[in-house]
């Protein structure tokens, strides 16, 4: 915050913490100055009390997409163990690099019918129950911009991504930010990018292959922020690093850290903070280092 130089209040999103949302004194602590909580979990929840039928539609929704995530780790599971397997082997170059080439190929095509399986779940709800023409939910639209309005930045903070991600939908936040400065990390960093995808090496069930968890908030281009990235991803295994940025190319994926940081200059992405580290195609995790 110092060092991009802001002044004015903050607005605050901790959807993600769920009933934990109104906790935000160490945050104010840590700001020094006014923070404005936007309470986007318990505007939801407010309006899921009221309308009993619209809560079910939400709920069902939710339901759909976890039901079809446990349908495409069928699929991505075979693909990325076969993938592993071709990035492993030996032999000639000539044969092998044409074998690795499709089976990436084939993960990105995967990964392109779950964004539009996705998709279609959310247009599907939304063509039906038509949220942005709801009176509750363009009462609190309009309270949300006159708080930012009034706000010199937006504090983006994690949790759940999921319902970080569904309230800030909701409210149609990234449409009411405007010039606002935004400051996010955990999963506030994830749901800024134009793709969100879950990732965790060693999670207890499951292959521990990256998901496509559907389109984020395109509030920042370019980048796929990994945050916690030391635990959570293998860093020291140049297989799965090399898989992980050739999977996800053209996007840079971005390993973040305790205090490491990514500021947009106007022109292009520089470290800041502490400074962040970048996959590469070849297996590497490079520093990213300002211009």
């Amino acid at each position: 915050m110092e060092e991009v130089g802001v002044e004015g209040d903050f607005a605050a999103v901790t959807a993600g913490w769920e009933e934990r949302e109104d906790e935000i004194d160490e945050l104010r602590a840590h700001l020094d100055r006014r923070v404005v909580n936007l309470r986007l979990y318990a505007r939801c929840e407010e309006i899921l009390r009221e309308d009993p039928q619209f809560a079910l539609a939400y709920r069902e929704r939710r339901q759909k997409l976890r039901e079809l995530d446990d349908l495409h780790r069928v699929r991505l599971d075979a693909m990325e163990k076969a993938l592993r397997k071709l990035m492993k082997a030996s032999g000639r170059q000539d044969l092998l690099e044409p074998e690795r080439d499709a089976a990436v190929d084939d993960l990105r095509r995967l990964d392109a019918h779950q964004r539009r399986r996705i998709a279609d779940i959310h247009a599907e709800f939304d063509a039906e129950w038509a949220p942005a023409e709801r009176d509750d939910v363009a009462d609190h639209r309009r309270e949300i911009k006159s708080i930012l309005g009034s706000c010199g930045s937006l504090a983006l903070a994690g949790g759940n991504v999921a319902v970080l991600l569904n309230r800030l939908r909701l409210f149609d936040v990234a449409s009411l930010v405007d010039r606002a400065t935004v400051f996010a990390w955990s999963a506030g960093a994830m749901v800024c990018s134009e793709e969100i995808v879950l990732f965790h090496d060693d999670q207890p069930q499951g292959a521990g292959n990256p998901e496509i968890f559907g389109p984020g908030l395109a509030l920042v281009r370019g980048v796929l922020p990994l945050p916690h990235a030391s635990k959570r991803l293998r860093l020291d295994d140049k297989v799965r690093v090399k898989m992980f940025a050739r999977r996800f190319e053209p996007l840079t994926c971005v390993a973040m850290d305790r205090g490491h940081g990514l500021a947009w200059d106007g022109e292009t992405w520089v470290a800041a903070a502490g400074g962040a580290r970048r996959l590469t195609v070849d297996g590497e995790v490079v520093e990213m280092f300002p211009r």
